[in-house]
């Protein structure tokens, strides 16, 4: 992505942001979901994504393992094909104006607002030995990473979508106390991705917390685990190959393999028709195992070569910084505060 000069083509284009909390691997589910069409997004839009450590905090996590966990994760988007060229890709934690910016939110945001949102009723519910105060700010600083750089598109899900609706009142809130600052943002409506559900049981979606390993398929696994998971994925009675609703077992398979070769379920239909579930459950794994190749090669590169994922890192977070600071810097003037620039 280019300097952030004022005719840089970050302003130009609309600017699209999420973070990612570094949460075990990128499953097929996420993949074909989502992941996949990141790489198209590069092409229309400005893209900035960050690994949210400093939101992952909320939960205690072994501090060996959480460094690990993040530098994998890092690695994984990149083999999936996010661009430092076209896209900031960084570490939430390296670019300190999202902290900055959050406390100034802090103080333009009610508790009672902080205190209703659902995750925040669900978190403290789960972790009723750490119910802390980063749950209950959490979308505040959601609110800040999204502010900081005026995006305009944010990808969310179900579970993110109040605390969207959280940002865009406390944007327009400090718009209307003291003149236009920010940009008030819109969902991010990505072109339609399959919904992926579970090996072990095709009526639930496919979940990278699911406490059966071999429910879920992640794009870093290697080719024979993949295909031994396939293997025993969960099929229904009969033997027709067919996409039907009494079918879930069926229609998952060929929606994933459908998805994954580019073909539609009505060619994966005629191309399986007469076959045994057995071989039908290999051939998906197989086209899984071989689209997920290059994503596990290129990984394996970049953890390997750490020296080039700080690299990254860095320039990305001194460009993110440097753009937000511009953001930070005009919300300290509004409220007041001195400055000698």
């Amino acid at each position: 992505m280019a300097e952030t000069t004022d005719k840089t083509p970050i302003e130009r284009k609309k600017i699209v942001l999420s973070g990612i909390q570094p949460t075990g691997t990128i499953t097929l589910g996420n993949y074909l979901g989502a992941v996949s069409n990141w790489g198209k997004m590069q092409q229309d839009y400005d893209c900035i994504f960050f690994i949210a450590d400093l939101h992952a905090l909320t939960v205690r996590r072994e501090p060996a393992e959480f460094r690990q966990a993040c530098l994998g994760f890092f690695a994984q988007l990149l083999a999936c094909g996010i661009d430092p060229a076209k896209s900031l890709l960084y570490f939430q934690s390296h670019v300190p104006e999202h902290a900055e910016l959050q406390w100034i939110l802090n103080c333009n945001t009610y508790v009672g607002e902080a205190s209703r949102m659902t995750q925040y009723k669900d978190k403290s519910a789960k972790h009723a030995d750490n119910i802390n105060m980063g749950l209950m700010d959490y979308p505040v600083l959601m609110a800040a990473d999204i502010l900081l750089f005026r995006s305009d598109l944010v990808p969310v899900g179900i579970d993110q979508k109040q605390h969207l609706e959280l940002t865009r009142d406390i944007a327009v809130r400090f718009n209307n106390r003291y003149g236009d600052t920010f940009t008030v943002p819109e969902p991010y409506i990505p072109r339609t991705g399959e919904k992926i559900c579970s090996l072990q049981d095709p009526t639930a979606k496919m979940s990278k917390s699911d406490p059966d390993a071999n429910a879920t398929v992640s794009v870093i696994e290697d080719e024979a685990t993949i295909v031994r998971k396939f293997k025993r994925a969960v099929t229904d009675s009969g033997n027709e190959i067919v996409a039907r609703a009494d079918k879930p077992g069926i229609t998952n398979l060929l929606t994933i393999y459908a998805a994954i070769t580019g073909k539609t379920v009505a060619e994966a239909e005629k191309e399986f028709a007469g076959s045994g579930y057995g071989t039908f459950k290999v051939a998906v794994g197989e086209a899984v195992a071989a689209a997920f190749a290059p994503i596990r090669a290129d990984y394996a590169r970049y953890l390997a070569d750490k020296a080039y994922m700080a690299e990254v890192a860095k320039d990305c977070a001194q460009k993110a910084s440097a753009f937000g600071r511009r953001t930070l810097d005009k919300v300290k003037r509004k409220v007041g505060l001195v400055s000698f620039k």
